[in-house]
């Protein structure tokens, strides 16, 4: 058990990692024996490739302990400079789950990163998750979990569900209530759906991830969600994906062709309303991000502890050359925005 770990003194811009995973072994025991489960597992491994599989074995048994081990997370992130961080579960695809066993997946997940993060309350924040397949079952975790546990927001895929897709009239009613409640939703893609074409050189992740996350920003964009919903606070990993690095091409297909004009606003001025994390690794990346995004939407993202994260997320920050403002905001500002009052952390008319 780890002792008192103080916040940020108040005052001061905390510096906020939104993108950390905790594991939930509970959840894995839920699933063994389940026939979905097992094909759901025969899917991932057909695009993953038998050589990321078996890296894959190695690395995960590597990092347990970082993904639940508190005085290790602690001190990465004192390592790494990081006064306050976002946990959320490790993703993984639940579709397969019938209504009794997403509900119980749900719960289990939602009340062990609130109980995990209660340990530290000054240092760390919970994200939880709903089971976005069964959309009348979303809406009754989600108002759960925000208002009985304290979460923050909830994690979501790229999709709900092969055939649901973020847009899907049948979710309106878990938007909304995401807007009422003033919870994040973080949009966290699980590999991809292009199959077998990415089993190689662990493209499921490095190509698949990005690919998942730009396609379901454009359709949360083309849909017209966000302008139905201009309160409505959504965050997307990895820096967004591909979208903001090719923004233009669909702000030219919005111009040019009736059946792409599907909002008042073209698509770069909606993307812009949309969270992202720094999570593009050079200096050069990150300032062309914030180029596209706007210094108000981009925070601090390490997806801590995987190897396709970074140790270093406020050290990456400041190399970039931004301005002062622009790295105050990236340090924790803009994650006040997004994710409510932070501990310790009483903004100056000014940040808030």
């Amino acid at each position: 058990m780890s002792g008192p770990v103080s916040g940020p003194v108040s005052g001061t811009v905390p510096a906020v990692d939104v993108h950390a995973h905790v594991a939930v072994p509970v959840v894995e025991a839920l699933c063994v024996g389940q026939p979905g489960y097992a094909e759901q597992q025969r899917t991932d491994a057909a695009t993953l490739g038998e050589a990321s599989i078996a890296y894959n074995r190695a690395h995960f048994g590597a990092v347990i302990p970082r993904l639940t081990d508190l005085d290790v997370r602690l001190a990465a992130m004192d390592k790494a400079g990081v006064d306050i961080q976002v946990v959320s579960p490790v993703p993984g695809s639940h579709a397969w789950t019938g209504r009794d066993l997403a509900d119980r997946i749900v719960a289990a997940t939602n009340e062990a990163v609130a109980a995990f993060c209660a340990r530290q309350p000054g240092r760390l924040l919970p994200v939880g998750t709903v089971a976005l397949h069964h959309p009348d079952l979303a809406v009754k975790q989600l108002h759960h979990g925000v208002t009985a546990l304290g979460l923050r927001g909830v994690q979501v895929p790229t999709a709900a569900a092969p055939g649901l897709e973020l847009d899907d009239p049948r979710l309106a009613g878990f938007w909304a209530a995401a807007e009422d409640l003033g919870a994040a939703v973080l949009i966290h893609p699980w590999g991809c759906t292009l199959g077998a074409r990415l089993n190689a050189y662990y493209l499921f992740n490095s190509v698949g991830n990005p690919v998942e996350t730009a396609l379901a920003l454009s359709r949360v964009i083309f849909s017209g969600l966000l302008e139905r919903h201009p309160g409505l606070k959504i965050w997307a990993a990895h820096g967004g994906g591909y979208l903001p690095g090719y923004i233009g091409r669909a702000d030219h297909a919005w111009g040019a062709r009736d059946d792409a004009r599907t909002t008042k606003r073209p698509p770069g001025e909606l993307l812009r309303r949309v969270f992202v994390d720094s999570l593009v690794y050079t200096p050069g990346q990150l300032r062309h991000l914030v180029s596209v995004m706007g210094p108000g939407q981009v925070t601090l993202g390490s997806d801590y502890p995987f190897d396709m994260g970074v140790e270093d997320p406020v050290g990456r920050l400041l190399a970039a050359g931004l301005d002062d403002a622009t790295v105050t905001a990236i340090r924790g500002g803009n994650a006040a925005r997004l994710l409510g009052p932070l501990p310790g952390y009483d903004p100056s008319p000014g940040e808030a």
